[in-house]
C-alpha cells in the first residue's frame, strides 16, 4: 500500500552516547533522575506495581559494584541465571562494570545443560533468583569451579544475599571509596558470554565486549524511535532481550514495566498500557489468532474485515480512522495505547504485518544474531518496505557473499558490533569471520537498493536450504510463511523427506501441527483433507519445482530451544510409503 513507505531521506533520530554501561547508567540518572526505570510486581498478585527510579538504578549499580570491584572480580566469569527482574537487570550492569564477564545461563535449562556451559566457560560465581535456588544447589554440585552463590532476591541457605553485597557496597562507598567511579573500563575486552541455543545443532559462546553491545545501541537507535512505555516479555538471557530491550531502552530513559510471565502478559497489557512492544513473532503471530478467534466467536469478524478494508481505502486519501475504528473493539486488548511494536528473530508473515498496521500499530521488522550483539538492521518508524528486515544500523555494512543470479548469496556483516569470536574455539571463530572482519551470518538474502539506501531482505537459511537434483533452490522459509497464513496452522516446517524405500525420491514436505480445538470448534474432522486443499491453492500459484508433494500432521508441538525456535535438526524427516 502506497502509505506504508512515506519518507524519502528520512532523518536520523538522536540517540544516546554510551562506550560502557557505567556511562550509561550515570548518563541517564543524570537527565532523568526521578524518573520511572522499571514498574514490576515481586508477586504477581500485588495489585499496584512496585517502581524504581533511574537514580535509584544508579544507587543499586554504584553499591553492588563498588563491593564487586572490592572483591577483585575482574576477568572472573558470573553465571547469572533467573527470569527478568529489577536484580536480575542491574546485576548484569554491575558485573560488566567491574571487568567481570557475565554469563547468561536460561533458568530452564535442564541441569546437565547448564552445567555443561557453567564448567565450559569456568564460572566461579552464580548470581540467580530464588525460585530456583534447589534447582541451583543441585547445578553448583555438578559445577567444580563454582565458589559462591549470590541470591538475587531473598534470603537463600548457603548464598549470599545480593541485598547484603550492596549493603556492604553503600557503606564503603559513603566511607569515601570512589574505586567503582575510578576504574578504568575497557570496553573492547570480553565482558559476556552468550551461548546460543542452536536450532540447527549444538550452540557456541560467543564472546561480546562492551563496546558490540553499547555500540549495536547506541548505533541502533538511529534508526527507529521508541516510544514512552514498553513492556519486557523476552527471555533476559538471550541477546535480543537483554540488549534490545533492556539497554537500548535503559540508556534512553524508556519507562519498563517487567511482566510476571506469559500467563499475566495479556491482563499486564491492560493495566499497564504500553506504547510499544519488543516482542519476537511467535507473540505477534499469538497476538494475531486471538484477535481474530475472539472477532469470530463474537460473530464480529466480517465487521472487523469490513472496518479494515474501509480504513485502508481512507488512508489513501490521508483520512486515518482506525483510532476511533478499532480502539475499542481490539487496541483495548492491548491497553488502548498501542503503537508500535519492534519485532525479530525469526520471519513474520506480511500478512500479519498489514494487518496490526491496518488497525493502528505499525510493525518494525528487523533482523539481529547473537554474534553481532545482535541487531543489524531494521524498518523505521515511517520509512519500511514490504517483505524487508529493513536498513543497516549506522555504521554496519552488509554484503552478499557468492551471489547467484538473482542476487541472492549470504549475508555477511561488518560493524563495531560484530563479536570478538567463540568461546575456546578458534576453528569456528576463522570459518564465521572473513579476513576483511564480516561475520558469515548462515542466512541467505539479498540487498535492494532504494533510494539511495540499502534494504536488505532475508530469503532463507543455508542449513535450511533444499537444493533439488535439478539443480533448483527451495527455501521452506518462503513455503512456510506462506503456509502459516492458512487458517488452523499452529507451526509449520518445510523439509525435503527421506523415503524409506527410495532414498533418491525427492518430496517436499509440509509437516503442520495443527490447531484440533478449533478444527473441534467448526466441526472439521478430515483435517488432512482440509490442509491438502489449502495446500494446493499454494501449489497453484508457485513455481513448479516449489511443489509440496506431502501433507504431514503432528499431534504435538515441533521440539524447541529455549528461545522457543523450533529445533529442525531434532524432526524426523523420515517417509512411510503412503
Amino acid at each position: 500500500m502506497a502509505f506504508k513507505n512515506r519518507k524519502k531521506n528520512y532523518p536520523l533520530y538522536e540517540t544516546t552516547k554510551f562506550s560502557d554501561f557505567r556511562e550509561m547508567v550515570e548518563n541517564v540518572a543524570d537527565r532523568v533522575p526521578d524518573k520511572v526505570a522499571f514498574r514490576y510486581k515481586e508477586d504477581p498478585r500485588q495489585k499496584v506495581a512496585d517502581t524504581i527510579t533511574f537514580a535509584e538504578c544508579r544507587e543499586y549499580v554504584r553499591a553492588l559494584a563498588t563491593e564487586l570491584h572490592s572483591m577483585s572480580l575482574e576477568d572472573k566469569k558470573i553465571a547469572l541465571i533467573g527470569g527478568a527482574s529489577v536484580d536480575w537487570f542491574l546485576s548484569y550492569t554491575a558485573i560488566m562494570c567491574v571487568g567481570a564477564v557475565t554469563v547468561p545461563i536460561d533458568k530452564d535449562l535442564p541441569i546437565d545443560d547448564a552445567a555443561s556451559i557453567i564448567n565450559t566457560a569456568g564460572c566461579e560465581y552464580i548470581f540467580f533468583a530464588a525460585d530456583i535456588a534447589e534447582k541451583v544447589k543441585e547445578l553448583a554440585s555438578k559445577a567444580a569451579c563454582v565458589k559462591t552463590l549470590v541470591s538475587l532476591c531473598g534470603e537463600v541457605e548457603g548464598a549470599t544475599p545480593v541485598s547484603s553485597l550492596r549493603a556492604a557496597g553503600a557503606e564503603k562507598a559513603k566511607a569515601g571509596d570512589n574505586s567503582y567511579l575510578e576504574y578504568e573500563i575497557d570496553n573492547e575486552k570480553l565482558a559476556s558470554i552468550v551461548f546460543t541455543s542452536g536450532t540447527t545443532g549444538q550452540g557456541k559462546g560467543v564472546m561480546l565486549s562492551l563496546k558490540n553491545i553499547c555500540s549495536d545501541m547506541e548505533q541502533g537507535m538511529y534508526n527507529f524511535q521508541i516510544t514512552e512505555r514498553t513492556l519486557f516479555a523476552l527471555p533476559p538471557h538471550h541477546t535480543f532481550g537483554s540488549t534490545v530491550n533492556f539497554v537500548g531502552h535503559f540508556a534512553q530513559g524508556c519507562e519498563v514495566y517487567i511482566s510476571s510471565g506469559l500467563r499475566y502478559i495479556m491482563e499486564e497489557l491492560k493495566t499497564f498500557k504500553p506504547t510499544h512492544l519488543i516482542l519476537v513473532p511467535l507473540f505477534v503471530e499469538t497476538f494475531y489468532k486471538r484477535i481474530m478467534a475472539a472477532a469470530e466467536k463474537s460473530g464480529k469478524l466480517e465487521t472487523l474485515q469490513k472496518g479494515i478494508r474501509t480504513s485502508n481505502t481512507l488512508r489513501k486519501v490521508g483520512i486515518d480512522m482506525r483510532k476511533s475504528l478499532f480502539g475499542k473493539s481490539v487496541l483495548s486488548n492491548f491497553g488502548g495505547e498501542l503503537q508500535m511494536i519492534i519485532c525479530g528473530g525469526a520471519a513474520l508473515n506480511q500478512n500479519i504485518i498489514d494487518f496490526f498496521e491496518s488497525i493502528g500499530v505499525v510493525i518494525l521488522n528487523g533482523y539481529g544474531i547473537t554474534e553481532c550483539a545482535p541487531l543489524i538492521s531494521c524498518n523505521r518508524n515511517e520509512c519500511r518496505k514490504d517483505g524487508s528486515v529493513g536498513m543497516p544500523i549506522i555504521g554496519g555494512v552488509v554484503k552478499i557473499d557468492n551471489p547467484n543470479e538473482n542476487g541472492e548469496g549470504e549475508i555477511c556483516y561488518n560493524g563495531p558490533n560484530v563479536m570478538l569470536g567463540y568461546f575456546e574455539n578458534e576453528e569456528a571463530t576463522r570459518a564465521a569471520i572473513d579476513e576483511d572482519g564480516f561475520f558469515h551470518t548462515g542466512d541467505i538474502g539479498y540487498v535492494k537498493e532504494i533510494d539511495g539506501d540499502q534494504w536488505l531482505y532475508i530469503t532463507g537459511r543455508i542449513k535450511n536450504l533444499i537444493i533439488l537434483s535439478n539443480g533448483k533452490n527451495v527455501y521452506p522459509e518462503e513455503l512456510e510463511c506462506d503456509i502459516q497464513g492458512i487458517w488452523g496452522v499452529n507451526e509449520v516446517v518445510v523439509y525435503q523427506g527421506v523415503h524409506k524405500k527410495d532414498s533418491d525420491k525427492e518430496v517436499i514436505v509440509a509437516e503442520i501441527y495443527p490447531d484440533y480445538e478449533g478444527f473441534a470448534a467448526k466441526g472439521i474432522e478430515n483435517i488432512r483433507a482440509y490442509f491438502e486443499t489449502e495446500i494446493k491453492k499454494i501449489n497453484d500459484k508457485n513455481a513448479a519445482y516449489k511443489f509440496i508433494g506431502r501433507v504431514k500432521l503432528r499431534t504435538e508441538e515441533f521440539p524447541k530451544n529455549t528461545s522457543r525456535k523450533i529445533t529442525r535438526f531434532k524432526i524426523d524427516k523420515t517417509l512411510d510409503e503412503e
